[in-house]
């Protein structure tokens, strides 16, 4: 098999965070937008300035207060990892992959997750934040320059996404794109990407190497 870079999301995809940030955001919406149910959801795979910039903008007090509140929340949350991820990044390694986390996230939120799991950089060969990508997804910035970064085009790495936003810029990036339903059920995900998981209990680093696009 050709060994080239596997790109990760982190929430949802390796950590999995997604049920508790749902609450988080559902007691946002609640709070200034009660006539909007599902706000959880409408939010679900955007940084926290798209937020800002469809829903609060303007709105430095709400701005200012969402911050403080979700920087408190993400100190107590829990960093649990999706059932199967570390052995599946393990596999990787040691068949030859290059192996990145590509989050939306920023460095803050590492740090709280580093809190809990220490050595959480040692297991990938780079980790891409935020602070990292020009254009947050859905732009494919993010992975195109991850895959660069290890001398690859995206279109030979593959790419693991949970969220809409990700598995859109993972399939404009050109890369193999599998869909992990922890956010979304597979039915909601599989036009966006080449295969969908439910967690990585059953799948190898064989399984990859016979996607197709």
């Amino acid at each position: 098999m050709k060994q080239t870079a596997v790109l990760f999301d982190l929430d949802g995809v390796l950590i999995d965070t997604e049920g508790q940030y749902s609450d988080f955001w559902k007691g946002v919406g609640e709070t200034y937008y009660p006539e909007r149910k599902d706000f959880a959801k409408e939010i679900k795979g955007k940084t926290l300035v798209q937020i800002y910039q469809q829903y609060f903008l303007e709105q430095e007090d709400a701005q200012n207060a969402i911050t403080k509140a979700l920087a408190d929340f993400e100190q107590k949350m829990s960093f649990a990892f999706i059932p199967g991820a570390l052995h599946f990044v393990a596999s990787l390694r040691r068949h030859g992959f290059k192996v990145a986390v590509v989050t939306s996230s920023n460095q803050q939120k590492l740090k709280c997750l580093l809190n809990e799991h220490p050595d959480f950089y040692s297991l990938f060969d780079r980790v891409f934040t935020a602070e990292d990508a020009a254009r947050s997804k859905p732009a494919p910035d993010c992975y195109l320059s991850a895959a660069a970064s290890f001398g690859f085009e995206a279109t030979d790495c593959y790419v693991f996404e949970d969220s809409l936003n990700g598995l859109q810029a993972g399939l404009d990036s050109g890369a193999t794109v599998v869909g992990v339903a922890t956010t979304y059920d597979a039915e909601r995900i599989a036009p966006l990407c080449h295969h969908v998981i439910q967690d990585f209990t059953n799948f190898s680093v064989a399984a990859m190497g016979n996607l197709k696009k």
